[in-house]
């Protein structure tokens, strides 16, 4: 399993913005085959900063993933907003057991 954890932030005046954008993606994403799971969260202290969470099935799945139309049109709008930061990183696991 692959997973994706990490951060985008937006000017404030982009949060709106980009929560549309990212809704859209998440929605299509989840319709992948090999998408466990494709969130992202807004910070509940810094406007236009969310995380980004995700688990995928394998490295393939993921793969196929940014070369989606929708990946593409999701990275096309984003770069027409106000990116302050972004730090997303990959893992790669072969276990997942409950926490709680």
């Amino acid at each position: 399993m692959i997973v994706v954890s990490g951060i985008i932030q937006v000017a404030p005046s982009d949060h709106a913005a980009a929560a549309e954008l990212m809704k859209t993606l998440a929605t299509e994403t989840a319709k992948e085959a090999g998408s466990i799971s494709y969130a992202f969260y807004a910070d509940l202290e810094t406007e236009g900063k969310f995380r980004v969470f995700e688990e995928w099935e394998s490295e393939e799945a993921m793969g196929v993933h940014f070369a989606e139309p929708h990946m593409a049109s999701f990275m096309g709008a984003l770069g027409e907003l106000e990116v302050v930061g972004t730090a997303i990183d990959k893992y790669e696991g072969s276990e997942k057991s409950k926490l709680m």
